[in-house]
């Protein structure tokens, strides 16, 4: 027997759907947002599996919190919301986003017109996923997301001036990183 799954012509009618509860519109919004939602999962989460459990909780709470959407604004936007704020509850439940690195360490100066035009935008995330949990938490809040450090500030439980450090030092650390891809032949070919 063919089962079909319900089309939603209309974000307004998934919504509609998911708020009465129907389980068909929870698995159609799920497997719309899902990809996009991992991918925002990842970047604060480098383990794929945490990441992917991060994602369902996110899911379970879009769910659980459907009726506070009030439609004034991107529904994907919300959800991502949702999913950022679940990865900040699993770095702070698990403590791992206080890791620091000596900056001494890290003042390298990379070759950016190299990066411009030998990196992808895999090859950035990668690099970016390899900081340390805190300073990836941090960039990714105040890069990608658009958070300024006040808000970061009050998510994270920090002071704005912890989280103006963490991004510095996420900064140097992605430069050194660069470089040291700029410089070794088997790592370019790795980020390729």
């Amino acid at each position: 027997m063919l089962r079909l799954i319900p089309f939603f012509s209309t974000e307004a009618q998934l919504i509609a759907a998911v708020k009465r509860g129907e389980s068909r519109a929870h698995k159609v919004l799920y497997e719309r947002f899902a990809g996009k939602m991992l991918a925002v999962c990842t970047r604060y989460c480098a383990n794929r599996d945490d990441a992917e459990e991060v994602m369902l909780d996110g899911f379970m709470r879009v769910f659980e919190k459907i009726q506070q959407f009030r439609e004034d604004g991107s529904f994907e936007g919300w959800i991502r919301r949702v999913m950022v704020t679940e990865s900040l509850m699993f770095l702070r439940k698990n403590k791992q986003w206080r890791q620091e690195i000596p900056i001494e360490e890290i003042q390298i100066e990379p070759d950016y017109a190299w990066a411009d035009t030998s990196l992808n935008e895999n090859d950035l995330l990668r690099i970016v996923n390899q900081l340390p949990d805190g300073y990836r938490t941090v960039f990714n809040l105040y890069a990608i997301e658009g958070y300024n450090h006040a808000e970061i500030a009050d998510m994270l439980g920090i002071s704005e001036g912890t989280s103006k450090s963490q991004l510095s030092r996420a900064r140097l650390l992605l430069q050194a990183n660069l470089k040291k891809i700029e410089k070794d032949p088997i790592l370019q070919r790795r980020a390729s």
